[in-house]
Formats: structure tokens, sequence, C-alpha cells
């Protein structure tokens, strides 16, 4: 049992000079220690930085409306093959830290699964979005629906799992399965 896992006191049989027990509330054979202090709640202040991001966020939505109405339909990019293995090594790189991670029961894991799972649902919408009509299209619709999204669904189920662990104030090592 880790210290995280352990109750706030434990009740501790004592012995007095005269070989009897001490009481606790009239009760014999036992004490009750405090193991740890569990701290208060830290207290709410204002977070600026949520609100830059909320704006940052808003002002988005009208440079979306720019972009759909201006961009080219298509485009020529010198480095495309440099841009899809770097992307595809970025998920390797995810999908074994998560893994590696899960193994040790690592509550960094939900962090890891977290941005796995964006990194490959963006592969399956550039995937799809630029892949040319016919075959590739079939192929990078195939490739979406039976590998890269729902990998991406363990993924961001294993990210709200240990979310949801470490928001019960557990260490996210309790389950069976380490998930």
């Amino acid at each position: 049992m880790s210290v995280l896992e352990m109750p706030a006191t434990r009740i501790r049989p004592t012995a007095t000079a005269h070989g009897s027990t001490t009481t606790v509330h009239g009760s014999t054979g036992a004490e009750i220690i405090e193991l740890y202090a569990v701290p208060e709640p830290e207290p709410r202040r204002p977070r600026p930085l949520g609100y830059v991001l909320i704006a940052l966020g808003l002002a988005l939505i009208p440079w979306l409306f720019i972009l759909a109405t201006s961009l080219p339909a298509t485009a020529q990019a010198s480095h495309w093959s440099t841009a899809w293995v770097g992307l595809d090594a970025l998920e390797a790189v995810g999908l074994i830290g998560t893994g590696l991670l899960l193994r040790r029961r690592d509550h960094r894991r939900g962090i890891a699964a977290t941005a796995t799972a964006m990194l490959l649902v963006v592969d399956a919408w550039f995937d799809v979005t630029t892949a040319a009509p016919g075959a590739d299209v079939a192929s990078a619709l195939l490739m979406a629906a039976c590998l890269e999204l729902p990998l991406a669904a363990l993924c961001a189920v294993l990210a709200v799992r240990a979310s949801a662990r470490t928001n019960a104030g557990g260490a996210g090592n309790s389950s069976p399965a380490g998930v």
C-alpha cells in the first residue's frame, strides 16, 4: 500500500508502565496517530491565463473563415515526406511512451495518452483530407477507420481513466489492468 492509499490516521496499541494499555475515547489498547496531514485546498483566485486562452480560441473563429475562403485548393509542399515521417515518428514515440508509462503504472500516462490520441486524430484527418481521389482516399479512410481512430479512442479512454484516478486522490495504481 502506498502512502497515498493509506488512511489519514491509524490506530496503534500502546502499553503503559503498568503493563496495561492506554485508552482512547473510553476504549483500551489503542491511540490514534496522524500519519500525514491533508493539505488545505488552494484558495480560489483569478486565472488570467485562462481568460487569455479563451480569448485566443475565440479569435481563431474569424481566422478560420478567412482561411476557408482564401486558401488555394491545392499547394506544393517542399518537405512533404519529412512532414509525414515526422508525424508518424511522433505517433510511434507517443504509443511507445504511453505503453511504457502504462506498464509502470506511472501517473503521467494520461498526459502521454492524451497527446498520442490527438496525434492519431490529426494523422487520420490529414490522411483523408490530403488523399488523391479514388484508391488513395479509400486507403486513407480504411486506415483512419480501422487503425488511427480506434487507437486514438483507446488512448483517450486511458487518459480519462488516468485523470479520474488522479482527481479521485489516488496514485492511479489501483487498477489490476494498469489502466
